[in-house]
């Protein structure tokens, strides 16, 4: 049948066609116009009308021409043609010679290649017409239009696709999703070719499109997000306004369902247990429960609350944005010894509501949660929870200033201990008893130093002490009448010598460092010393203060130019305490207008006798000039020792050393015997078979007479060593008592040689007698060592002779 249609449609384009050729051919025989000939053609008539025989307009071609035979298109022809075959015809311009051919001798125009009209509508050509002998133009040339005739070839096309829309669920029936169009490319100016409209080919039953416009709206009213969140509509658009025969497209359309809050939330359990410990700390997470809600987004955000006064006060819900979780916490500390398990009513409800659907019901729900309470074992409590406790500043030590109590909290009830942090009381001013909890002094307390005492006493379980119970503790110490009054600061007054009676010297006030509640009330009066004084008189102000005035005409400060008026202070008590304070009072020249201009500085005291002060000053006077009295005679002493010092030093350099062999032959110089022998004298004897003349003793003789001919020394009884003692000892216990002396190791004792000596001393401390009669003439032959030594002896013995004879 599509065939048939084709075939008919051909037929009408044709005979469309024909009926043009023949107007066309009808507008060459006669067509009025001017500039269509050439000037000097016969055609021009002498009134000025001009036969038209060369004038093109446009040819219709139809498209898509499927036929063998190229298509006859049309025919140019000259009026001056007599059919003779003279004329030629041309053509040139677009698709000339290519797609359209024309007969030089007919004029016919043939299209010999199938035209799309979609793509190019129409060809501007030119045609000529020569003479075919001289080729020379017989009319002008004239520009003609072959327009592409359009079928409908082409269907509609949605060319903005895929598409995708979106709707909300419960939306009423008509509501607007989108809108599709789709494109034709027939020519819409001929027939309907390009004329579209719109149907749903699937999911007609929830959704309808407008015919002309495309516009798809919902054809139901009951779309569920919950139960379908997306559709897939085909629409179909048909060209030829939907005629038959006419062509057709299709689209599908993605329309998405988007979510109203129209699920309310619901616990997926209508009871929780959660089980905590009683010794979990405020803010302890215990669990989490969550609501479901079947929408999504923002729909889906709630907020949890505990709606029993109980589940209230002991916990707290708040909601996990992220999870949208209730988290319930620890509000209050749990006793498991108070209450076992603990109900609490948790709801849940949307944050966002709408009201469009309220009236679907509430959207809230509720739970409930069961949480039990397990025992652990607890450090004691302690009972009351009151930390302050008062004691007298004047209390004796080990008074009771309170007692703490605390108890073990768990049913067994263990006995508690009781003890005082000793970082907060590193003094130990208070001790606690460790089972009773008395709390007592443990130092004289002194409100003045430390009104206030922090301490932190320890419960424990006496036979567990890692449960342990702190509890600061803090202690007022109550104040005493125990410090006397004293005037605020030591007064100094000046007074004019010309001071009139009742003049007004100076206000006294004074300080008390107690703090009676009632508040401070002072008594000034005189001393006593001073009652008998007329020069001036003391007011009590009765506001704890007092004032001092002249009470005589003029002073005269060459007469006496200070004065000391001592003044009792009283306070209220209880018990009254007083102290005597001292004003100086300063008699000063002054100008006729009263200002002080110079004043002496020489003390005299009012009353008769001394004041405390002045007596303390002048002690501490004496005490002064006895101390530098003191320091003299010790400079001096120190300076006698150090001189002493220096002459022992110069009696400890006679001390020998006889270990040292010295020198040799040159050392002359080494020691000094003169020292020696001017201060002891020394006697020597002769043994009889102990000593040798020189020839003996020379050093030819063998080793064993040289060592018989040493001399022999051995102590007599008769010489009396005591002024050696005493010497040395007397400096030994100077040393020892003067510390900044160095101690000397130069003193040697020489009692004693020692064992294994190969020979005897040659000391001549040990000699006999006190005269020397020792023959030392012998000591020359043995040898260079013993030379120095021989000439000492030899030369003391020659001396010896020269002053016997």
């Amino acid at each position: 049948m599509a065939k048939g249609l084709q075939g008919f449609s051909w037929t009408m384009l044709l005979l469309f066609c024909a009926i043009q050729e023949l107007g066309a051919w009808a507008m060459h025989t006669a067509v009025e116009g001017a500039g269509l000939g050439q000037p000097g053609d016969p055609a021009l008539l002498a009134g000025g009308r001009v036969k038209r025989g060369w004038v093109w307009n446009q040819f219709f071609v139809v498209e898509e021409y499927t036929g063998t035979e190229p298509l006859y298109v049309g025919k140019i022809h000259s009026d001056s043609d007599e059919g003779d075959g003279s004329i030629k015809y041309t053509i040139s311009g677009e698709g000339a010679g290519t797609i359209f051919l024309i007969d030089e001798i007919t004029g016919d125009i043939h299209a010999t290649e199938r035209l799309d009209r979609e793509q190019k509508t129409f060809y501007t050509l030119r045609a000529q017409a020569r003479d075919r002998q001289t080729d020379q133009l017989l009319e002008p040339e004239s520009e003609f239009i072959i327009k592409v005739q359009d079928i409908n070839d082409s269907e509609p096309r949605f060319l903005e696709g895929p598409y995708i829309g979106s709707v909300a669920e419960l939306s009423p029936i008509g509501t607007s999703v989108m809108q599709v169009m789709a494109s034709d490319a027939d020519d819409p100016t001929y027939g309907s070719s390009a004329r579209v409209v719109y149907s749903v080919l699937e999911g007609e039953q929830h959704f309808t499109v407008d015919s002309k416009t495309g516009v798809i709206r919902t054809a139901v009213a009951d779309l569920d997000r919950e139960t379908q969140d997306r559709y897939e509509v085909v629409i179909r658009a048909t060209d030829m306004a939907g005629q038959l025969g006419g062509l057709s497209g299709s689209t599908t359309v993605t329309i998405v369902v988007t979510d109203v809050n129209d699920n309310p939330p619901r616990f997926p359990q209508k009871m929780y247990q959660f089980s905590i410990v009683e010794t979990a700390p405020v803010g302890t997470a215990i669990g989490r429960v969550k609501a479901e809600d079947s929408d999504v987004g923002e729909n889906t955000d709630m907020t949890y609350q505990v709606k029993d006064e109980e589940g209230v006060e002991m916990f707290k819900v708040t909601t996990d944005s992220n999870t949208q979780e209730a988290v319930i916490t620890v509000q209050k500390p749990l006793d498991y010894e108070s209450k076992k398990v603990h109900t609490v009513v948790v709801e849940a409800l949307n944050k966002f509501v709408d009201p469009r659907f309220v009236d679907l019901g509430t959207f809230r729900d509720q739970t409930i949660v069961r949480v039990s309470v397990l025992d652990v074992d607890e450090p004691p409590e302690f009972r009351p929870p009151s930390n302050l406790m008062e004691v007298q500043e004047d209390a004796d030590v080990g008074s009771v200033v309170g007692v703490v109590t605390a108890l073990d909290p768990d049913t067994a009830n263990h006995p508690v201990r009781y003890a005082i942090d000793r970082s907060t009381d590193a003094e130990r001013i208070f001790d606690i008893d460790a089972n009773t909890g008395a709390i007592v002094t443990g130092k004289v307390l002194d409100r003045e130093t430390a009104g206030w005492h922090n301490i932190t006493v320890l419960a424990m379980e006496a036979d567990n002490h890692s449960q342990v119970s702190r509890a600061s503790l803090r202690i007022r110490i109550l104040d005493v009448n125990d410090n006397p009054p004293e005037l605020a600061t030591p007064y100094e007054a000046a007074v004019c010598e010309d001071a009139k009676p009742g003049q007004l010297i100076q206000t006294i006030s004074v300080v008390d460092r107690d703090e009676p509640q009632s508040g401070h009330r002072f008594y000034f009066t005189l001393a006593p010393e001073a009652t008998n004084n007329h020069h001036f008189s003391l007011l009590d102000i009765k506001d704890n203060t007092a004032a001092v005035h002249t009470q005589r005409m003029g002073f005269n400060r060459q007469e006496q130019d200070v004065y000391l008026l001592p003044i009792l202070v009283v306070d209220s008590g209880p018990p009254a305490l007083s102290s005597t304070g001292t004003l100086t009072i300063r008699i000063c020249g002054c100008d006729s207008n009263g200002a002080i201009q110079s004043c002496n500085s020489t003390a005299y005291v009012v009353s008769a006798t001394l004041s405390p002060g002045a007596l303390i000053a002048l002690l501490v006077c004496i005490l002064i000039l006895v101390v530098l009295v003191l320091l003299i005679l010790t400079l001096k002493r120190h300076h006698k020792s150090h001189l002493t010092s220096e002459d022992d030093e110069d009696m400890r350099d006679n001390v020998i050393k006889y270990n040292d062999e010295g020198g040799g032959e040159q050392d002359t110089e080494a020691y000094d015997m003169s020292a020696l022998r001017s201060l002891y004298d020394f006697s020597e004897i002769k043994g009889g078979d102990g000593g040798g003349g020189p020839g003996e003793g020379g050093p030819s003789g063998n080793p064993a007479s040289e060592l018989h001919a040493l001399p022999q020394w051995v102590q007599s009884p008769d010489l009396d060593f005591s002024v050696f003692r005493d010497y040395i000892c007397r400096k030994v216990e100077q040393a020892d008592e003067d510390l900044s002396v160095p101690p000397y190791d130069s003193f040697q004792t020489y009692a004693f040689e020692g064992s294994d000596s190969p020979v005897p001393s040659l000391s001549s401390i040990n000699t006999w007698s006190s005269g020397s009669e020792q023959d030392f003439s012998y000591l020359g032959g043995w040898g260079p060592r013993f030379r120095q030594l021989a000439v000492l002896y030899a030369g003391r013995r020659g001396e010896e002779d020269s002053e016997e004879s």
